[in-house]
């Protein structure tokens, strides 16, 4: 048996068969994804990384269901993704968190998505995500009273929250600071391993990959493809200063330079 067929016979959690997607723009027609073809299985946490304009936001947000491809399909244990739906959460660059609600009226939003419990169910899941991120103390503070870095504790808690299939992650350190971004790749990690969940998180920044994913998978543009994947075979929890994180990076890197003949950072 081939192994194409071995794969198929398997059920991943996510299976990205030959998609294809492109838009119309002021340019003319750009073809944003060509023939992409992934697997991501259970618990997996996966790095999209590349240059702007290669499709790796665009590939998030069909995973997402909040656009269709023009070819091929998306499938979630097995289901074809048609649409947006609650085993698949989106976490975006900015929080956008709801200013008028505190910090765990925020999480208990996302349990809306949950109709099967009620208010007190609600809200003792909401403390529990949120002593996971670490914020029990700040339970009752407004959004505007916590820092960035708090912010988007919140926001991966209220994603966390409605227990989804799926944890899509779009830029979401990218405007932060160096000191908060390297705080949080270290709490993602425990919590991560705390729960298990299946992580696709798209960046632009090669260390951030290595430091958080299992496989980084390399995209280039023009039209966005999978260049390469590459398996990350170090120990968690990871330093994104650790030489030997480094090292791969820097293969990426050049991997990154011969496919498309220059750097991105």
């Amino acid at each position: 048996m081939s192994l194409n067929k071995e794969l198929e016979n398997v059920t991943a959690k996510l299976w990205i068969k030959n998609v294809s997607k492109s838009f119309n723009s002021a340019q003319g027609h750009v073809q944003a994804l060509s023939d992409i073809n992934l697997r991501v299985d259970e618990g997996e946490f996966v790095c999209l990384v590349g240059p702007s304009g290669c499709g790796k936001s665009t590939l998030l947000n069909l995973i997402a269901g909040l656009d269709r491809p023009d070819s091929g399909e998306i499938l979630v244990d097995n289901d074809v993704v048609k649409g947006p739906g609650r085993d698949r959460m989106v976490m975006f660059q900015e929080h956008a968190l709801f200013p008028w609600l505190n910090v765990i009226d925020n999480v208990m939003f996302g349990l809306k998505l949950k109709p099967n419990l009620n208010d007190h169910e609600r809200r003792e899941v909401a403390k529990f995500y949120l002593h996971l991120v670490g914020l029990d103390n700040f339970a009752k503070s407004a959004i505007h009273e916590l820092s960035g870095g708090m912010r988007q504790r919140v926001a991966l808690a209220r994603s966390l929250a409605p227990n989804p299939r799926i944890l899509l992650m779009d830029e979401t350190f990218g405007a932060l600071d160096a000191l908060t971004r390297e705080q949080l790749y270290g709490e993602i990690q425990q919590i991560w391993q705390k729960r298990k969940k299946t992580i696709v998180f798209v960046t632009h920044n090669i260390r951030e990959a290595v430091c958080l994913g299992d496989r980084v998978i390399l995209f280039t543009p023009h039209p966005g493809h999978i260049a390469q994947i590459f398996d990350i075979g170090l120990p968690r929890l990871r330093d994104i200063n650790d030489p030997a994180l480094t090292s791969y990076a820097q293969q990426i890197t050049s991997a990154l330079k011969h496919h498309i003949g220059e750097v991105a950072e």
